[in-house]
């Protein structure tokens, strides 16, 4: 063991004695600097995770989504469409898609309602697969109960439940009710041979921009969303959502700038004769500044630590529970799934930056200026 290591050994053994002499001071210290870490963590780290699902879960969709726009708003699409769009070279398949949205006056949930584009998923007439947030808003407790739906007074239709879709794709899917063609149409008495927009695969994704260009040409009054797009509204949908949450941190955040701005305006009269005393029995300006190093360090690491990971379990073992209805965004039917663990080094190397090294060279001032002067006036 070298002589330098053996030194900064015995600082830090000083250093944690010198805390447990405050414990007290110390402790409430810690919890609140660690809470301000666990807000600011949990909110990083959650919608990290949805952003994680999200582009999970979206790398299944088409690469392309063709609709039709009257006037600037979303209208229905004709069929014809389909077959010109199918016919461009690089279109492996263009197949129109059956989605609308039902409000339910029941309990005030809007559902999603659409017609499966996978054979695997052929509904026969009066089937029905939903979400997994559609039963829990229905109060629906057993699989095989039935699902009513009523347009208007009086009028009550009935679906045969098959399937409930897996909570894996809860992210886009808790409220989704999926119908047979026929039974869609009825529902929302829609004539044949249109469709709400045209989902397109292409061979090449590299090729989508050319695609696009001539479907264009083909359908002037078409709008063109691709999966990049999709998947970058739901990347700013969470992240305005997660600075919805560091900001309700702000006034944490600024506390403990409060705080650490007091702590470099000088030192507590114990604090200073404890220096002083150091200093008096042959310590020298070094070991004194490297001591409160060790103090602040161990304060802000160990805070940073303990926010950092209660933020960990409260995302990944616990769910978000205290702020999932602000990040996940229903008004009724909330997703209940799992979230995939991540840790993104980058957030968390930012967080440890705007949180540890503040903390840790605000006590250098201070001590600096109590540990120059002379050891005799530091304790008078």
């Amino acid at each position: 063991m070298t002589p330098a290591f053996r030194r900064q050994r015995a600082l830090a053994d000083y250093t944690l004695a010198a805390l447990a002499r405050r414990r007290g001071k110390n402790i409430g210290l810690v919890a609140i600097y660690a809470l301000v870490v666990f807000v600011v963590a949990s909110a990083l780290l959650f919608s990290s995770a949805l952003r994680h699902e999200a582009d999970t879960v979206l790398a299944e969709t088409p690469e392309l989504i063709v609709q039709n726009l009257v006037m600037g708003r979303h209208d229905m699409i004709e069929g014809n469409a389909i077959a010109a769009l199918a016919g461009i070279r690089g279109v492996t398949r263009a197949k129109g898609r059956l989605w609308g949205y039902f409000y339910d006056s029941v309990n005030g949930a809007n559902y999603t309602l659409m017609v499966p584009l996978d054979p695997e998923r052929a509904l026969a007439p009066g089937e029905a697969m939903i979400g997994e947030g559609v039963p829990r808003a229905r109060g629906m407790f057993w699989d095989t109960a039935p699902l009513f739906l009523s347009r208007q007074p009086g009028d009550l239709v009935r679906f045969d439940v098959v399937e409930r879709l897996s909570s894996e794709s809860a992210l886009v899917s808790t409220d989704l009710i999926l119908l047979n063609e026929a039974d869609f149409r009825d529902f929302f008495r829609l004539p044949d041979g249109v469709y709400t927009d045209i989902a397109v695969t292409v061979r090449n994704p590299r090729e989508i921009e050319t695609i696009m260009s001539k479907a264009g040409r083909l359908l002037p009054e078409a709008r063109f969303i691709t999966r990049d797009d999709i998947s970058r509204t739901y990347q700013k949908l969470f992240s305005w959502r997660e600075g919805i949450m560091v900001a309700l941190a702000a006034a944490a955040l600024l506390a403990f700038a409060i705080f650490a701005a007091e702590k470099a305006s000088g030192l507590s009269a114990e604090e200073a004769r404890e220096i002083g005393i150091l200093k008096a029995v042959g310590w020298n300006m070094t070991d004194v500044i490297a001591m409160k190093l060790w103090e602040g360090a161990l304060i802000s690491v160990g805070a940073f630590l303990i926010g950092t990971l209660t933020g960990y379990l409260h995302v990944f073992a616990f769910k978000a529970g205290l702020f999932a209805p602000i990040l996940k965004g229903w008004s009724v039917i909330y997703p209940d799934f799992a979230l995939t663990p991540r840790f993104d080094g980058v957030q968390i190397a930012a967080l440890f930056l705007i949180t540890v090294l503040p903390y840790t060279a605000a006590t250098l001032v201070p001590v600096w200026r109590v540990a120059a002067a002379d050891p005799d006036q530091v304790m008078r």
